[in-house]
C-alpha cells in the first residue's frame, strides 16, 4: 500500500477534528493511555537500564502487534486497508484537542478568570501552575502548543509517510514512554534512560522541520521571519530537552514574546510577556504550520516515489 496512506491520513485528520477527545471505552483502549500505565507498572519491578530496554520493547510490541494484525487483515482491498490505517493514525495523531485547550486558556484569560486559565493549562503542562500569573499561564500554553505540535502532529505524520501507520503509532507510543519514564530522578534515571533517548532520536528531524516552518510562517501571526530565525538559532539550546527548545524558541521569536519556565529556562528574554492575544496568534500560526507541513510531506513523498520509479523502474 503506497498512495492509500494519504487517504488514511486525510481520514485520520478529519476524525481528529470531529472527535478530538477520547472518552469512555475509546479512552481506556487508547494506546497513549494504555502504554503509559503499562510502562509505569513494568518499571516498578526493576530500576536498571537493561530492564528499561525490555520495558520499552515490550510496551511497543504490545501496542503495535494488534494494529499490525488489523492492517494485515485489511490488506485484501486498498479501501479496507486505508480505513484500518486511518483508525491506527487516529490513535497516533492529536492536534485539535491541544488547540481546544489553548483556546480555553485564552478565553479564561480574556475574562480575567486566572483560576480557570490555570486549571485548563494544567491539562497540557507538567509544571505547578498554581502560582502563575497571566504571563506565566500564557507562556505555559504557548510552550506546550509548540512542543506538542511536534509530539502529536508533525512527528507522527513524518513517520506515517516514512514507515506507514505503524511508524506513526510507534512514535506516539515512544513519546508516551518518555512522558511516563523519561525523568532524571533517582526512581527513573536508569529504567527510563532508553525511553528518553528513543524519543529524542525519533523527534530529532520533525522538531527542527517544525521550528523552521514556524519561523518561515511568522508573518501569518504578525511576526518577522528574520527575527524568528534569529531567536530560534540563538535560544534553541536553552532547554534541557534537545528537541523541545527548537519549536518553542521559534514560536517565541515568531510572536516576539518571552517564554519562561521558572527555574529551568528562558527563551527570547528580550521579548515582551505573552498575553491571551498571543495564544490566539500562536494557535493561528501552529495551524498554518500543520497545513504547510502536510503539503511539504506530500511533495517529499511524491519526489521519493518518482525517484524510485526512475531508479528501479516499475509502476
Amino acid at each position: 500500500m503506497t498512495g492509500e496512506i494519504w487517504l488514511a491520513l486525510a481520514l485520520a485528520l478529519a476524525l481528529d477534528v470531529v472527535y478530538p477527545e477520547h472518552r469512555g471505552l475509546l479512552l481506556k483502549i487508547h494506546p497513549v493511555h494504555t502504554s503509559y500505565f503499562m510502562a509505569l507498572r513494568l518499571a516498578k519491578r526493576r530500576r536498571d537500564r537493561l530492564w528499561g530496554i525490555a520495558v520499552w520493547l515490550a510496551v511497543e510490541a504490545a501496542h503495535l502487534t494488534p494494529f499490525a494484525a488489523l492492517l494485515a487483515l485489511a490488506a485484501f482491498h486498498p479501501l479496507a486497508w486505508a480505513l484500518a490505517a486511518a483508525a491506527t493514525l487516529k490513535f497516533s495523531i492529536s492536534y485539535k484537542l491541544l488547540v481546544d485547550i489553548c483556546r480555553r486558556v485564552q478565553k479564561a484569560l480574556e475574562r480575567g478568570d486566572l483560576a480557570e486559565a490555570r486549571r485548563w493549562v494544567s491539562h497540557i503542562v507538567r509544571r505547578d501552575v498554581s502560582s502563575l500569573e497571566e504571563a506565566g499561564v500564557a507562556s505555559a500554553a504557548l510552550e506546550s502548543l509548540a512542543e506538542s505540535l511536534v509530539d502529536g502532529f508533525t512527528s507522527p505524520v513524518f513517520y506515517a509517510v516514512l514507515l506507514g501507520p505503524l511508524g506513526a503509532l510507534g512514535q506516539r507510543v515512544a513519546n508516551t514512554l518518555d512522558g511516563a519514564l523519561g525523568y532524571k530522578t533517582p526512581e527513573f534515571k536508569d529504567v527510563g534512560w532508553v525511553s528518553a533517548r528513543a524519543d529524542t532520536v525519533l523527534n530529532f528531524i520533525p522538531a527542527r522541520l517544525t521550528a523552521l516552518l514556524i519561523a518561515l510562517l511568522a508573518p501569518i501571526a504578525g511576526g518577522d521571519v528574520r527575527k524568528a530565525l534569529a531567536v530560534w538559532l540563538r535560544w534553541h539550546n536553552a532547554t534541557e530537552s534537545l528537541n523541545a527548545g527548537h519549536p518553542m524558541s521559534a514560536m517565541a521569536g515568531a510572536l516576539g514574546v518571552r517564554l519562561e519556565k521558572r527555574g529551568h529556562y528562558v527563551l527570547n528574554p528580550s521579548g515582551r510577556p505573552p498575553t491571551a492575544a498571543d495564544i490566539a496568534r500562536g494557535v493561528k500560526l501552529a495551524t498554518a504550520v500543520t497545513a504547510v507541513y502536510f503539503v511539504v510531506m506530500f511533495l517529499i513523498w511524491t519526489i521519493v516515489q518518482y525517484l524510485k520509479v526512475l531508479i528501479f523502474g516499475g509502476p
